[in-house]
């Protein structure tokens, strides 16, 4: 009895905060039906990815090249690492909602963005699989507070039953923003800039890692770690972010 009128307090509680405060949607500011929400407007603008894509970046296909195509930019220049897949292109309504995480504190909305990303990872979610947010630096997280890529990677695992190992992987060096880098300045801004925890050393060695992030651009940082995890003896490493941009135009 006890228990049900206590589950009744919160629940009344709650609708008169949300009658003073409603949740809002990330990107708009309209007022939505239920926190971490997204208004039907801005859902519909996403730009989501569907199938087809390339079988190593991710990225769509105008129609279906058949199972394991891959892109003319995977073959003249595929990436270090295994397999890459986003929930949505770096554009519109997708591009605010990753803004209004990493710079507005919107932390609410990374459950939504987890449960995305989950969906076109499916493949990479393989039993046993880790998930591995990209660090940032002790400093830089002081700064921010939060590490945006550690909580879609705490909503991919609780989304799909993997594990996540959020000190497996560490930023050891203090870069510079790659906001406005080029493609060769991004790949000389992270080197040597990670490396695997020693615990980590023993809870990776030969198993399967996701990489996690927000916004797959180049693929400098991703890069970056990929090797130091081969190194530390992982078996394969796939990437997985809510976006992925156009390294030619992107600007985060």
């Amino acid at each position: 009895m006890c228990q049900h009128v206590s589950s009744f307090v919160r629940a009344g509680a709650q609708s008169a905060f949300d009658s003073l405060l409603p949740p809002r949607c990330p990107v708009c500011d309209a007022v939505t039906a239920r926190d971490e929400g997204i208004c039907p407007a801005c859902w519909t603008a996403m730009p989501f990815i569907e199938q087809p894509w390339c079988a190593r970046l991710g990225t769509p296909f105008s129609h279906d090249l058949g199972e394991g195509a891959l892109s003319a930019r995977a073959i003249a220049d595929p990436p270090v690492y295994d397999r890459a897949r986003a929930a949505a292109l770096y554009q519109g309504t997708a591009r605010d909602l990753v803004l209004s995480l990493k710079f507005g504190a919107r932390r609410d909305v990374a459950g939504v963005m987890g449960q995305l990303m989950a969906r076109n990872g499916r493949e990479l979610l393989e039993p046993g699989s880790v998930l591995v947010p990209v660090p940032l630096h002790r400093f830089r997280l002081w700064q921010r507070r939060f590490n945006q890529a550690a909580l879609l990677a705490d909503a991919v695992s609780r989304a799909s039953g993997v594990a996540m190992d959020p000190l497996a992987l560490e930023r050891i060096r203090r870069t510079r923003q790659q906001v406005g880098l080029s493609a060769k300045e991004r790949q000389i801004n992270v080197r040597r800039a990670f490396r695997v925890t020693d615990a980590g050393q023993g809870r990776l060695h030969g198993r399967n890692v996701i990489l996690v992030d927000d916004v797959l651009t180049t693929g400098s940082t991703l890069a970056a770690c990929t090797r130091v995890l081969r190194a530390a003896g992982v078996a394969r490493v796939d990437v997985l972010t809510f976006a992925i941009a156009d390294p030619v135009t992107n600007d985060l």
